[in-house]
């Protein structure tokens, strides 16, 4: 399983919010000045706008601050955490003052711009000194309009950089300066002047380029407001997971409710919650019954019915009564807490695909100018018209813009690990998404993930003239008594049978548990055994008339519980067997079936005996069996199957998969599980559905090939269109125009990944 390296002992951990950033050099760049501080590993997002440092005491978060601001951008600490979620608010996000910005000086550009593409591209509309009114309208949208990108090129320029901004400044600077040497110092200024806007470099020896200055700078912009709105579209589903939390809560104190706000809340407290509210934090049910909406948080889409006793989540709607919970958790523990911090965590790793456009792009750049300088000369050398040369270099500058490939992965990650928290499906980081393409095996724990995890009574067998009825209420009576799971699911399930009728279980009296055995006592007056039949056979019951029932139960794969109770006569008599099982989960079967439609292969591994395995298998269709297996060996044969040759996703919930998950190409923890499963795993389902396996798997994959068919397209889109630009057979308004669409083409594939729709319902 692939891994982030161990931070350095006593590292400590900060986020940094990065403002001035306007492409995927500047990210590298920053990237690289931060990690060559000793003791300082740091990774920097271009589409969240943050950066993520690990460092040593000696480096203090100002030094991390002023590294960050000499390369000329800004740096902060995040925003204070959100009261309700413990979070810090996504403020390096794209936000709508930004988008706002970039909206009113896109729309007065391409006022302003129109008229200018309109006069170039007709010549029958060009009227006396047209010329100079194209450059009255066209030097504001270079200068004023372009101005980010002129500011951002100045800055680089002081720290001996380069990135796109450089090439968008160069290209419209030098573009909109020519056009004034033709206008006042060469023949263009002449009165009557024409020319045709033509799809190539081609022009004459007086030839102006104020549309191409202008459309291009227009074009740029337009695609960084796309940009933005795509990019906080991107992060809309974390924003809705940290938006979940109540705001206030009504505390019980003293027999009166106070209303406070939620950041008073303190773990023990006890809230109210009504029909309709929220819960703030997470807790356990003291008073009330309701139906909880987890829809929002899991993807859960059927509301769970919670009692006394039972487990809730912050973030979760009660839609039916009245509720009072005791807080268990509060800010940062909560579990809403734990689900936006795994979402933020990865979306800030990188999969190994973008680190390889990570060092393309920091090189890119250099290469790009001394391509252009190299297509002005040659052009030059080979006789052609400056304008033509100059033409080509301009829109070699311009077409080469590698924005695209780092908008590539972050997009697609963003989108692809918002939509699975909203699903209920948590990705520890990008690398998840590598390991899930390669797996060929799942290997499925048991008990909690197969299986429900709780005993459940599965069959009554009666011996003939004895009523069910009277076995299931006495010997659930006496089972009532004691707290063992076996004793609890025959309880429950008397119980519930009775309640069905108007009435309740018996009281029992003289109870006496027999460790490993049984129970015996006296229920509505007469003696009562339950249990194994060696319990029976020692109370002195007869079991010959069991033996089949008993043999058949246990090649079911069930535990079976002899009853035997004393009639009118005194005499105890076997009446019956009640068949106890760990349930199979409704849904397992249709889980492993999808998995196999996938072409993987599925193993249960369990540490129960070979025929219960057997037969929980051969119920959901799992064809391989490894049963008999302690704790500490899962790991051991999770590397067998490794060593044999295959790649093992390993599926479980529990403490003792915890290494097992940790030793597997991919894990997959179930959220119902132990803490210690979930954080081995690199995959975390929320809820307790086998069917988000597939689901996960499924989404896992479409991201990364999102991933890698951006950065194709943003790969070939430079190869192809380069030589066409230094060939002279692309015009530099074509080429802006192109440049602004690929970006926009990859924000756009990446958010398709929002109709992902999961098989689990």
């Amino acid at each position: 399983m692939s891994a982030p390296p161990a931070p350095a002992p006593d590292a400590s951990r900060v986020e940094l919010v990065i403002s001035g950033m306007t492409c995927a050099s500047c990210a590298s760049r920053i990237e690289r000045r931060l990690n060559k501080l000793e003791g300082v590993t740091a990774g920097v997002n271009y589409a969240t706008g943050n950066a993520r440092v690990e460092h040593a005491p000696s480096v203090s978060v100002d030094d991390l601050v002023a590294t960050v601001e000499k390369l000329g951008y800004g740096a902060a600490p995040p925003a204070p955490p959100r009261p309700e979620t413990g979070s810090s608010a996504p403020s390096g996000r794209p936000d709508a003052g930004e988008a706002d910005v970039l909206r009113r000086r896109l729309l007065v550009s391409v006022a302003l711009t129109l008229p200018v593409v309109v006069l170039a591209m007709v010549p029958a509309w060009q009227f006396t000194n047209w010329q100079w009114l194209s450059a009255i309208l066209a030097a504001p949208v270079v200068v004023w309009g372009g101005q980010d990108f002129h500011r951002a090129a100045w800055t680089n320029l002081r720290h001996g950089a380069a990135t796109m901004d450089t090439l968008v400044s160069v290209g419209t600077l030098a573009a909109l300066g020519w056009s004034f040497y033709a206008l006042f110092l060469g023949g263009a200024g002449m009165p009557g002047m024409t020319h045709g806007l033509s799809l190539t470099a081609a022009g004459g020896t007086d030839a102006i380029y104020l549309e191409a200055a202008s459309a291009v700078t227009a074009f740029v912009l337009a695609g960084r407001w796309f940009e933005a709105r795509a990019k906080r579209r991107a992060g809309d589903a974390l924003r809705a997971l940290l938006d979940l939390g109540a705001k206030d809560v009504a505390v019980r104190r003293d027999g009166r409710e106070e209303r406070v706000p939620v950041d008073r809340l303190g773990v023990g407290d006890e809230f109210v919650v009504r029909p309709g509210e929220t819960l703030a934090t997470d807790g356990v049910v003291v008073e009330g019954r309701s139906a909880v909406d987890a829809s929002a948080m899991t993807g859960e889409s059927v509301p769970v019915e919670v009692a006394p006793g039972d487990r809730v989540s912050g973030g979760t709607v009660a839609v039916g009564g009245r509720l009072v919970v005791r807080a268990t958790a509060v800010g940062a523990d909560t579990r809403l807490a734990r689900i936006a911090r795994r979402v933020e965590e990865a979306q800030h790793g990188k999969a190994a695909v973008q680190r390889l456009a990570d060092r393309v792009s920091a090189v890119f750049v250099p290469i790009v100018i001394t391509l252009a300088v190299g297509t002005l000369a040659v052009w030059l050398l080979l006789g052609a018209a400056p304008s033509v040369a100059f033409t080509a270099a301009v829109a070699v500058l311009i077409i080469a813009c590698p924005c695209a490939l780092g908008l590539a992965t972050p997009t697609a990650l963003m989108v692809g690990t918002g939509r699975g928290a909203q699903l209920g499906i948590l990705l520890r980081g990008p690398e998840v998404l590598e390991s899930t393409r390669r797996v060929d095996t799942v290997v499925l724990d048991k008990t909690g993930t197969v299986t429900t995890g709780a005993m459940g009574l599965v069959d009554v067998v009666t011996l003939d003239g004895v009523d069910e009825g009277d076995l299931l209420r006495r010997a659930g009576g006496l089972e009532d008594a004691l707290a063992h799971p076996v004793a609890r699911a025959v309880a429950d399930a008397a119980r519930a049978r009775l309640r069905d009728q108007g009435s309740d279980l018996p009281a029992a009296v003289d109870v006496a548990a027999r460790d490993g055995l049984g129970v015996t006592g006296t229920v509505e007056g007469r003696a009562v055994v339950v249990g194994r039949a060696r319990l029976l056979t020692e109370s002195g019951v007869a079991t010959d008339d069991l033996a089949d029932v008993l043999a058949r139960v246990e090649a079911g794969g069930s535990t079976p519980v002899a009853v035997a109770w004393a009639g009118a006569d005194g005499v105890l008599r076997a009446r019956g067997v009640l068949a106890v099982a760990d349930t199979v989960r409704e849904t397992s079967a249709e889980a492993v079936a999808a998995l196999h439609a996938m072409g993987l292969r599925t193993v249960l591994l369990t540490g129960d005996h070979e025929t219960v395995a057997r037969a929980v298998a051969d119920e959901v269709g799992i064809a391989t069996v490894i049963a008999g297996v302690l704790p500490e060996e899962k790991a051991d044969e999770v590397a067998r199957l490794q060593a044999a040759g295959a790649v093992v996703a390993m599926v479980g919930d529990g403490v003792n998969d915890a290494a097992a998950l940790a030793r597997a190409d991919l894990g997959l923890a179930m959220g119902t599980g132990s803490d210690a499963a979930i954080e081995a795993g690199d995959l975390t389902l929320v809820r307790g559905d086998l069917r988000m396996v597939p689901d996960a798997l499924r989404l896992a994959r479409r991201t990364l090939a999102t991933i890698k068919g951006n950065l194709f397209w943003a790969f070939a889109y430079n190869v192809a269109a380069l030589p066409l630009a230094a060939l002279g057979l692309l015009n530099p308004v074509i080429a802006g125009a192109a440049m602004a669409f690929s970006s926009v083409f990859v924000v756009a594939n990446s958010l398709r990944l929002r109709r992902f729709t999961p098989r689990a319902r």
